[in-house]
């Protein structure tokens, strides 16, 4: 095979870039608004769902779609006032355990923050209709090393005991793999 020009290269390269700079662009436009969903129903109500215990089922896919874990969570939630505790116990299907214990402050007009102790930071979120969003890093615990990964997590109240959730999981900016959880209210 002959060597590329130093034209050719040069195109080669430009053309390249232009693709990779199309594709954040048009992926950038892509991302869901939290008001499309302001007039969906059954309303979430974080302070009612994330009161008692929920049970939870959930799978963590990679890039390519396969399943790497499967999990279950038990979680006792409860608030007084704005702040809210959700203590959650996770099941892995390895045997593995973990607990995260999530405190969270309504904020106004439908805000709310979290922290935990494996998030790094604030977590951010905002509510509407029937959807709740929010943003954080989580420090991710990876053999004998520790990541830190940052979560686009979307909430739907499907019914008054059912919640569905998708959470996109990234690092600089190249998607990892996605959680996907379905909540019951007992």
């Amino acid at each position: 095979m002959k060597p590329l020009s130093p034209l050719a290269r040069a195109t080669a390269l430009a053309t390249v870039a232009l693709a990779a700079l199309a594709t954040l662009t048009l992926s950038g436009c892509a991302s869901q608004k939290i008001e499309t969903y302001a007039n969906e129903k059954p309303t979430l109500d974080l302070q009612e769902y994330f009161n008692g215990t929920l049970d939870a089922y959930g799978v963590f896919t990679d890039r390519s779609g396969q399943v790497v874990k499967r999990f279950t969570v038990v979680m006792d939630c409860h608030w007084q006032g704005n702040e809210g505790t959700l203590d959650e116990h996770f099941q892995y299907s390895d045997g593995s355990t973990q607990q995260r214990i999530w405190h969270l402050t309504k904020l106004a007009d439908g805000h709310f923050s979290g922290r935990a102790d494996d998030v790094v930071g604030q977590a951010l979120g905002e509510s509407a209709g029937n959807t709740f969003h929010w943003n954080y890093t989580l420090s991710l615990p990876v053999d004998s090393n520790k990541y830190e990964v940052q979560f686009d997590d979307w909430m739907y109240r499907m019914t008054d005991r059912v919640m569905l959730n998708k959470a996109t999981m990234s690092k600089f900016g190249l998607r990892l793999g996605e959680v996907t959880l379905s909540f019951t209210k007992r």
